[in-house]
């Protein structure tokens, strides 16, 4: 595990973060991106890339595409 420093900084009249180069690199984001920080079970905090209430929506459709496969075809062809 690793540890970065992230200084916080005034951007206007709001406060932000400056996220190291490798964490950048790591999150595979550039200027423009948007970032996610979510509250863990433990109260600690991740940061992530991807927006987590998309992933759980696409996780529920492939337990629903692999369990109906056959029902998804024929709603197709009507």
């Amino acid at each position: 595990m690793s540890l970065l420093a992230f200084k916080v900084t005034t951007v206007g009249a709001s406060e932000g973060v400056i996220l190291p180069k490798e964490a950048r690199e790591r999150l595979g984001v550039r200027k423009g991106d948007v970032l996610y920080l979510t509250e863990a079970p433990d109260k600690s905090y991740r940061l992530t890339a991807h927006n987590p209430e998309v992933a759980a929506a696409l996780e529920a459709f492939e337990r629903v595409n692999r369990r109906d496969r056959d029902i998804l075809r024929a709603l197709a062809k009507v």
